[in-house]
């Protein structure tokens, strides 16, 4: 019997042309092991509406086509479930795609991955409650996160313009923050990453040692360099070794709790989302089936 694999494509993420995408499935994916159905997106959240769908109707693999918000809503609904998650990344910074080693040639995907792959376990998260596949964070990564979404363009050159504007004048707010109940840090950084995965997107890596199959998230308190610190910053993240520099800390933990001030957005997967002042991050191991590269 054949497996049924749906795509749920996202026509907006990212900047590439997605119209050659339905042609590229029937050419390359092996028709003996699979039939294959192709929805689109039409509205914030509507991937995780016609994930629910695909449940009902069947569908063993289930394809976000897309960047990781479109990820973010559709392995949301497979949690714990024993349907398979696909990633398929045709979004902007396509972090966790990068972290897993994902091809982004849509049809050396449907090769080495659809038609080859092997189905691993991997790590979730929630930030009160809310579920995230790859990264969530307080401070300015959230803040630009929110200001991205509200902005017409996508791409690193909005990234690095939003960045460059905000920059400046950003004031770091005071945290605590409790590391599975036994660890107490106070501290004012310019933000805090939680992630599942080691980077942002764009090849942009916050914690290049994290994994997705510890039962951990790596926990990033970055502090706000100077501006004639900058270069140096930026030098240790392009060559991946961020987490040697005196710019950050890192903790592993369980479950983290967040006491802050006052309300503010949280970066949720790249999309920003209002959230209380007190947080509560927790891991969920090994709680998502997902196909990768053997």
């Amino acid at each position: 019997m054949k497996k049924k694999i749906i795509f749920i494509v996202n026509p907006i993420s990212g900047r590439h042309n997605k119209n050659n995408f339905p042609n590229l499935v029937d050419n390359y994916i092996d028709k003996e092991q699979y039939e294959y159905d192709i929805v689109y997106t039409e509205r914030a959240n509507h991937a995780s509406d016609l994930t629910m769908k695909a449940i009902e109707d069947g569908y063993q693999y289930i394809a976000a086509v897309g960047g990781d918000g479109t990820i973010n809503e559709v392995a949301r609904c497979l949690i714990g479930r024993e349907q398979i998650l696909v990633i398929v990344p045709l979004g902007s910074g396509n972090g966790l795609a990068r972290h897993l080693g994902l091809p982004f040639k849509a049809e050396r995907h449907i090769n080495e991955v659809i038609n080859n792959g092997k189905v691993y376990k991997m790590d979730t998260a929630t930030i009160n409650d809310i579920p995230f596949i790859s990264i969530a964070g307080i401070g300015f990564d959230a803040l630009i996160a929110d200001y991205f979404a509200k902005d017409g363009n996508r791409g690193w050159k909005t990234y690095a313009k939003l960045i460059t504007e905000k920059y400046p004048n950003f004031i770091p707010k005071e945290y605590t923050l409790v590391l599975d109940d036994e660890k107490t840090i106070q501290c004012k950084p310019f933000f805090v990453t939680f992630a599942n995965s080691s980077q942002f997107g764009y090849n942009t890596e916050i914690s290049p040692k994290a994994s997705v199959q510890d039962g951990l998230l790596d926990v990033c308190v970055f502090k706000k360099p100077n501006l004639i610190e900058v270069p140096i910053v930026a030098t240790f993240f392009l060559t991946k070794q961020i987490d040697k520099s005196n710019f950050i800390d890192i903790y592993k933990a369980k479950k983290i709790r967040v006491i802050r001030e006052i309300e503010d957005v949280v970066n949720i997967d790249g999309e920003a989302l209002p959230m209380s002042k007190d947080i509560t991050v927790e891991i969920n191991p090994l709680s998502l089936n997902i196909l990768l590269n053997k």
